[in-house]
């Protein structure tokens, strides 16, 4: 159960959301605490990238509320750091992994470009977090498809936020990063709030507070409840539930 004597950081009451007339989303209700730490797992098409950007006031709820920091989500935007799964991205555009970073403090009440030292102190900052501080003037196109992802992280942590939503984060990045990423979310939660979509169900049994599985309905775990039967119940079939083994320092 959710402590409730907690001020919820996200709170989701009877919430439901449709495409069209296709139905995504019903009836959800869920809290999410101040430095809390959760997974949403599920099935493709169950409903996980839409649950982030009702949060992030991207997309509006057809019946329900949906309050981030005691607010709407439009309006507690700013202060969510935000990593998509994917990242439409010109590879024409000489832009340097710095300047991408520095494009995390872009936002509505501060849209023009101005870099001030703070800024750029705050962008190599977060790149020496995960680990590309030696690459911040190497072109973005230039990168890995691991660098990559690490640098939107580093994007979605330079505004300094509150609540940190990560779209399966760890999808480009090879074990050692991995482990690296893993000790990072671990150090961040003093700070803020995270919630991790993953497919990885091992990494999040092991180190996230609580799970959402989301399959159009929402059903709440104890990560250390998560099993092969629980699994096989979300999903409708067997699901390789891997173990990560990482050596803590």
């Amino acid at each position: 159960m959710t402590n409730t004597s907690i001020q919820p950081v996200i709170a989701v009451k009877d919430m439901s959301f449709m495409y069209g007339s296709v139905p995504i989303l019903e009836n959800i209700t869920l809290s999410i605490p101040d430095k809390d730490f959760v997974s949403i797992i599920g099935p493709n098409g169950g409903g996980k990238t839409t649950l982030l950007k009702l949060f992030l006031g991207l997309l509006k709820p057809d019946s329900g509320s949906i309050h981030v920091l005691g607010k709407p989500p439009s309006k507690t935007r700013t202060h969510i750091g935000y990593m998509p799964q994917y990242i439409k991205f010109d590879p024409y555009f000489p832009a340097s992994l710095l300047d991408v970073v520095l494009m995390g403090k872009v936002n509505i009440s501060r849209p023009y470009p101005f870099k001030t030292k703070h800024d750029i102190d705050n962008a190599k900052y977060v790149l020496n977090q995960v680990g590309l501080e030696e690459k911040e003037k190497k072109r973005f196109s230039d990168l890995s498809g691991g660098q990559k992802q690490r640098a939107l992280i580093a994007r979605a942590l330079i505004g300094e936020p509150k609540i940190l939503l990560l779209d399966e984060p760890t999808s480009n990045l090879d074990n050692i990063i991995g482990e690296k990423f893993y000790t990072l979310l671990q150090e961040l939660i003093e700070k803020l709030t995270i919630v991790v979509v993953s497919h990885d169900i091992g990494f999040v049994s092991r180190f996230v507070k609580r799970i959402i599985c989301i399959n159009r309905i929402a059903v709440e775990h104890p990560a250390s409840t998560i099993n092969g039967s629980t699994i096989k119940e979300l999903y409708g079939e067997d699901v390789c539930f891997v173990q990560h083994h990482i050596n803590k320092k």
